[in-house]
């Protein structure tokens, strides 16, 4: 199913507003200031617009809540919704009367930021680390199983922000989702991550 395979390659995504290029920004960041930003990073919510491996092109609104949650609301025509909390992601959609698909959060590479403590300097972690000048890009993937695929994350500096996330699957398709008017250290409830009462207000429990 294409919603399924869009949620788990999520890609690339800007988590703050654009800003100017500066010398300082052409500094290649180190692993622990790009783990150190993504731990800081507790909260967010913003639009975005995906880019699905067909091409094809989807809007909504999603939000972050580290560790281990994330909510993607799909506009029309998908309409479909992907909540992960709990260690679960769950796929939910309204052209359809069965219960959800769900899987495990850890079988996904977006679990790697999701982490309660991202640590990049892991050991076989990191499989790329290079700038071209004015970003930092960090490719990452479980390395207890690679096979699940990796996530590239491109940052800029000073200060230090994520601008894109690109992930390739274990299919090697990949999905880009990009971000808009995000904001950081947004408040979120707990209750927007909570599958079983999403799964009761639509009637499966």
């Amino acid at each position: 199913m294409m919603l399924r395979r869009s949620f788990l390659s999520l890609g690339a995504a800007a988590l703050a507003t654009p800003a100017l290029v500066t010398s300082a920004q052409a500094q290649q960041l180190s692993l622990g200031e790009v783990s150190g930003y993504l731990n800081r990073l507790t909260t967010a919510q913003g639009g975005f617009t995906q880019i699905n491996t067909d091409g094809t092109l989807s809007t909504g609104q999603v939000y972050i809540k580290r560790p281990g949650r994330i909510r993607f609301e799909y506009n029309a025509p998908d309409n479909s919704l992907m909540v992960a909390g709990g260690g679960q992601v769950a796929i939910f959609d309204p052209r359809s009367n069965v219960r959800p698909d769900r899987y495990p959060l850890n079988q996904t590479p977006l679990s790697i930021i999701l982490e309660q403590n991202v640590d990049l300097s892991r050991r076989s972690m990191v499989t790329g680390h290079t700038s071209d000048g004015t970003q930092t890009t960090v490719t990452a993937q479980d390395p207890d199983h690679p096979e699940y695929g990796n996530i590239q994350l491109v940052f800029t500096a000073n200060p230090i922000e994520l601008r894109q996330w690109i992930v390739t699957d274990d299919t090697g398709g990949q999905t880009t989702v990009i971000l808009n008017d995000v904001a950081p250290g947004a408040s979120i409830s707990d209750a927007r991550f909570n599958i079983r009462s999403e799964m009761r207000q639509r009637g499966f429990e």
